[in-house]
């Protein structure tokens, strides 16, 4: 990681009057964003403000609060005075960081049943993880049925298409590469787990386990020749 990315800046725009958050990486945006703050992407450039229409008061102590848990994690942040805070929250593991830990499962899985069981808490039919992200997106249109705006019934709508046609192809694919991986019961080739052990049938003896060689990668194909120009 670049150490420029571990450093940011809080501060209140002098001009917009906006509390500001410039620099970080994906995991300083996240700590951001659960602090309050909202993203703005632009073409050279991603930083965060405070949320629009606060009460007075508001945005500074969502500042203070975005300081403490940036330094809590250990950044380096360079703020106004206003916002500067000895206080260093406990940091929670985010749940994302509880589902991402499937991928290292897989990572690491040896054989067929191993990545399976791994994918099942994604495809589990009534609690696996993508069950309960149809009924967030389910819940979040409801939230916005009768929220008062123009926009809402159609942000209701789109959520509604996102759980019932986007993400049930999602569970549909991942739950068939389940149930494939389930059914066949084989060890993966390159993560075979070695038990140094040498039959007596090896006939190197000095071999220190029977774990067969590395796959052979297949080179790849010369370029097609190129056409000759036609002469004048």
């Amino acid at each position: 990681m670049p150490l420029g990315d571990r450093f940011l800046t809080v501060r209140r725009d002098p001009h917009s009057e906006e509390v500001l958050a410039r620099g970080g990486d994906p995991e300083a945006h996240s700590v951001l964003q659960r602090t309050g703050f909202v993203p703005v992407v632009r073409v050279h450039e991603t930083y965060h403000r405070a949320p629009t229409n606060l009460i007075e008061g508001d945005d500074t102590r969502l500042g203070i609060e975005a300081v403490a848990r940036l330094r809590a994690v250990g950044y380096h942040v360079d703020c106004d005075e206003d916002f500067d805070t000895d206080r260093r929250p406990v940091h929670d593991l985010p749940l994302g960081a509880t589902v991402a830990h499937l991928a290292q499962r897989i990572r690491e899985a040896t054989t067929t049943w191993d990545a399976a069981g791994a994918l099942t808490e994604l495809t589990a039919s009534h609690d696996g993880i993508l069950a309960a992200l149809e009924e967030v997106l389910i819940a979040t249109a409801e939230f916005h049925d009768g929220l008062g705006d123009a926009a809402d019934p159609h942000i209701a709508r789109r959520l509604r298409y996102l759980a019932d046609e986007r993400l049930q192809a999602i569970r549909s694919d991942l739950s068939d590469t389940r149930n494939a991986l389930a059914d066949r019961h084989v060890p993966h080739p390159s993560r075979s787990i070695c038990a140094e052990e040498v039959p007596a049938t090896e006939r190197d003896r000095s071999a220190v386990c029977a774990c067969p060689p590395p796959p052979r990668t297949a080179p790849a194909p010369p370029p097609p020749p190129v056409a000759a120009g036609l002469r004048r």
